[in-house]
């Protein structure tokens, strides 16, 4: 076996993916994984604490990036602008593009109950780290709260629907469109 190979992570992902889809997650163990993918469990663990890592560790960063951004954004700026600027750029910096690994990617998650439990710990996970970029920007708790829980909402439901679809909308016009929906359902 080749020591290292610049793809090495990629060709983990690629070869965990098609293992997850043929025999299930739970089946797959990390030394298929690796025989697969051509490399050893020892690089498996490099790239990857645990197998459930291929389908969420390119997420694990997001909380920390929505607070930051939140901080960061203008004084000025309105806390549904800051939200709807946030979704825009990680709708298109992280998901544009991929629709179909995405959506292979969820009905593996949707297929395991352990998975979706940990689906479901990501959502809350970001929801607070929102909460927590608001309050630091000095909005009180309760608001800081409703304003996470709107633009998690938004994204999920956004997501969902975007991936569902075939045509050629764009993950952010969905996300527009489902704010749209929600100011008409709460007006």
């Amino acid at each position: 076996m080749v020591r290292w190979q610049p793809d090495a992570r990629d060709r983990l992902e690629r070869a965990a993916i098609e293992l997850f889809q043929e025999q299930g997650f739970a089946a797959t163990t990390v030394p298929e994984i690796t025989a697969r993918a051509g490399l050893t469990t020892r690089t498996f663990h490099r790239h990857f604490a645990d197998k459930r890592e291929v389908l969420f560790g390119a997420v694990e960063e997001m909380p920390e990036l929505a607070t930051r951004m939140i901080i960061d954004a203008p004084a000025a700026q309105e806390p549904m602008t800051v939200i709807l600027e946030g979704l825009r750029m990680v709708a298109v910096t992280r998901f544009e593009g991929r629709r179909d690994d995405l959506r292979l990617r969820r009905e593996i998650v949707r297929s395991d109950a352990g998975l979706r439990e940990r689906n479901l710990h990501k959502w809350s996970t970001l929801s607070e780290a929102i909460r927590a970029g608001f309050i630091a920007r000095g909005l009180p708790a309760t608001r800081a709260a409703l304003l996470a829980e709107t633009a998690v909402t938004l994204l999920h439901v956004s997501f969902d629907e975007w991936l569902d679809r075939d045509d050629d909308s764009s993950l952010f016009q969905i996300i527009e469109n489902t704010r749209d929906l929600l100011r008409e359902a709460i007006a």
